[in-house]
């Protein structure tokens, strides 16, 4: 069983409330903070773009802390279901903004077009690119922004049941499992990438920044929208994902991961709670997809490869297993620090005989990284507030008589 995993002194799981309330309260005055800075014209629309993108991503690997780092489930295909939230909601942006530039091009008609010339007009812009003017059955509820933000919950979470049934109830575990995941989001980003997928192939969906109804605003009022949104997303995730792995559900689930066997022969059915985790985790996942997308403008088949759900895992790694904390301050920080080495942000270094450029090293830099961490800090960023915290707490207990149990119940129950 690993530290994070020990009880307190009370018996509770080591997972406080006091780390969710300071999580969140660093969150309301991180976006409070960027919300009066770009207001002021002091930072720039692409910056607040990035840093919403950058809490989707928080999102997402806090999700994953709780599929790997607390029930012991290495998926590296979280990022399809991620990808999948992006489509979903991609679909309607597109058919909207492509229906309201039809509409307009055929108002100078003197007859009005009938719905099914408007429905091939769309069918035209959309799929003129692979081909082909037929619209595909996957697209049937993109008129629908209600029933599209209904297809963000179901399409990952379905997905997830099905597959989590088939590999749960056949006892595949550990490694034979992360194949699995993985072979599962490769078959999916290479159907993605055929034309006939319905999906417009290679080309992806793009144009999502420019969000329907919102003609009159500009770039930045709709970029700071989204940096609330990702906030309360992630807020409202971590609130969720708290209260999972604080109760009994989150002892279950740590002791699925240390000790799968026992579990079982404890009388508890253990393919529920890994289906539960791992259906709930994906659908977080796809929420997070259909925030990050809109953000990026363009979602394309590449987004789901299996690269993608590998990088995911390192962020979790970095930050830290087993706090939900600490693959949040991973995924903020790997992302960060990825934009500004590969966008240019880091002066390249001139060694007389070989300029190492960042734009190219970054992802050696990222691996070595990952490497250290798990030989060197397995607990990862999340374990420097474990090593503050815990050696604040045993000053003040050192402090206290025999008489003053209740005091360290207290602070055993913070």
């Amino acid at each position: 069983m690993t530290d994070a995993a020990l009880p307190t002194r009370t018996g509770k799981p080591p997972i406080k409330a006091t780390s969710t309330v300071i999580f969140l309260a660093a969150l309301a005055i991180f976006v409070a903070l960027i919300t009066v800075l770009a207001g002021a014209d002091l930072i720039s629309t692409s910056f607040v773009k990035l840093l919403g993108k950058t809490l989707c991503l928080a999102l997402a690997a806090v999700a994953m802390d709780v599929v790997w780092g607390y029930t012991g489930i290495l998926s590296l295909g979280h990022m399809a279901f991620f990808g999948l939230g992006g489509y979903a909601i991609g679909m309607w942006l597109m058919w909207a903004r492509t229906e309201a530039i039809v509409q307009a091009n055929l108002a100078s008609q003197i007859l009005p077009a009938t719905p099914q010339e408007l429905r091939d007009a769309i069918g035209t812009q959309i799929f003129g690119v692979v081909g082909t003017s037929d619209i595909p059955l996957v697209w049937m509820f993109a008129h629908s922004l209600p029933l599209q933000l209904l297809m963000i919950v179901l399409i990952p979470g379905l997905l997830a049941l099905v597959f989590g049934w088939l590999a749960f109830r056949s006892r595949v575990t550990g490694v034979y499992l992360s194949i699995l995941t993985q072979a599962m989001t490769l078959a999916l980003s290479l159907y993605l990438f055929q034309n006939d997928s319905g999906l417009r192939g290679n080309n992806g969906l793009s144009g999502l920044q420019n969000i329907p109804g919102f003609d009159g605003s500009s770039q930045a009022a709709i970029s700071l929208a989204f940096f609330w949104a990702s906030a309360l997303a992630l807020a409202l995730g971590y609130l969720l994902f708290a209260w999972v792995v604080s109760g009994r559900m989150g002892s279950v689930l740590r002791a699925i991961r240390d000790d799968e066997a026992r579990v079982r022969f404890l009388g508890y059915h253990v393919e529920s709670f890994k289906l539960f985790a791992f259906t709930l985790t994906a659908i977080v996942t796809g929420i997070a997809g259909a925030l990050y997308y809109p953000q990026a403008g363009i979602i394309n088949p590449g987004e789901i490869a299996p690269i993608a759900s590998i990088y995911l895992a390192v962020w979790v790694a970095i930050g830290g297993r087993g706090r939900l904390y600490g693959a949040a301050i991973g995924a903020i920080a790997v992302s960060l620090l990825s934009n500004w080495f590969t966008s240019g942000g880091a002066p390249d270094i001139d060694l007389g005989i070989y300029e190492v450029r960042w734009t190219e090293w970054w992802l050696v830099l990222l691996g070595v990284s990952f490497v250290c961490v798990t030989l060197f800090a397995p607990k990862g960023l999340g374990g420097l507030v474990d090593l503050w915290t815990d050696r604040r707490r045993a000053d003040r207990q050192g402090d206290y008589g025999p008489n003053d149990g209740a005091k360290r119940n207290v602070e055993g129950a913070e």
